[in-house]
């Protein structure tokens, strides 16, 4: 029997030993990453067991966008915003599931620095066949003053102002990523004594990879830019001597992009014809993995703009996405250059 590694640290001991090392900090982050951790426990054992209890399935409503939600969705909505409530870090919260952002209106809330927003179960189409689904969420300082109920502007600032984001995947084992400025550091949930356990230390996105994750069955909806790019990474294998680029879509977009954060590559979700602003939310979706991806060394963009510079004008704005390995975002660039930025 191989003894413990007493040297694994624990996602508390993790987010701990950091606030060590920050002069100054008050730790208010850190309680805040670690509700979020629970939360993501809570919702990892009804993910685990929704095959064998009335959990799957539609819950005979829809959210914000008009999409149906899944039960699972619904439930994930209520665990996150129950963690963050009953917690003393979080002055107030925005999802993809709700129309409008909650403020926490209790006095050790509205003395918080921070507002959270998130995706509660992003790829919940994927909850009946059993593939990978996940959590992504990003961290703000609020902008109003502190003893004060939160308003709309703390919910609307650009992603660069993130203090922390972040997410979870619900796969063969659950993994909580997140990011600050400090780097990127990835946590494994251990079963045996329910804890998510360090072990995907400094996370970097190789700059360059072999994985391109799109929707192909678009490709006619594309612009001329985003086509020619596609042609480009299907021609890479032409020669012998060139090793081909493979394509790896599983429309659960945080289990496409963990695997291009570790292993290199690029995600794109772009405009079409019929989604001219694309389809993915600015705040909950793009805004966090923009910042994720970019501290672990990657680039995002909207085929035009850095992502995380966009100043959002609305809670459940869409936003076109192109994000990953730097390298092949350079290449997408060139590219998108010479290719008109609107479609017909």
């Amino acid at each position: 029997m191989n003894p413990i590694n007493r040297q694994v640290l624990t996602l508390d001991e993790f987010t701990i030993q950091q606030v060590r090392q920050i002069p100054n900090a008050t730790g208010e982050l850190s309680t805040l990453l670690r509700d979020i951790g629970l939360a993501a426990k809570r919702i990892n054992v009804e993910v685990n067991k929704a095959g064998l209890v009335d959990i799957l399935g539609d819950a005979n409503a829809t959210n914000v966008q008009g999409e149906a939600q899944k039960k699972l969705d619904v439930y994930a909505n209520t665990q996150l915003m129950g963690v963050l409530r009953h917690g003393i870090s979080c002055a107030g919260i925005a999802s993809e599931e709700l129309d409008d952002f909650v403020p926490f209106d209790d006095d050790i809330s509205r003395n918080s620095k921070y507002v959270v927003l998130f995706d509660p179960l992003d790829g919940s189409s994927n909850i009946d066949v059993n593939i990978s689904i996940g959590t992504i969420f990003g961290v703000y300082r609020r902008v109003t003053e502190q003893g004060s109920a939160v308003s709309e502007a703390d919910f609307l600032q650009p992603g660069l102002r993130q203090v922390a984001a972040g997410y979870v995947i619900y796969g063969s084992s659950t993994m909580l990523v997140y990011a600050t400025r400090r780097g990127v550091n990835g946590f494994t949930l251990d079963p045996s004594i329910g804890e998510f356990c360090l072990s995907h230390p400094n996370i970097t996105c190789p700059a360059k990879g072999k994985i391109y994750s799109v929707n192909h069955g678009n490709f006619f909806q594309y612009s001329a830019g985003v086509q020619r790019y596609i042609n480009r990474l299907q021609k890479k294998g032409e020669l012998p001597t060139q090793e081909p680029y493979t394509q790896r879509y599983t429309g659960s977009m945080v289990a496409d992009l963990h695997r291009n954060l570790v292993k290199g590559g690029i995600f794109m979700y772009p405009a079409t014809f019929q989604n001219r602003d694309g389809k993915l939310r600015l705040m909950y979706e793009c805004n966090p993995f923009a910042f994720i991806v970019e501290v672990a060394g990657g680039k995002a963009t909207d085929g035009l703009n850095r992502i995380l510079n966009i100043q959002p004008t609305s809670l459940h704005q869409r936003c076109p996405l192109f994000i990953g390995s730097a390298q092949m975002m350079e290449e997408l660039e060139n590219c998108l250059m010479p290719a008109t930025t609107t479609h017909g």
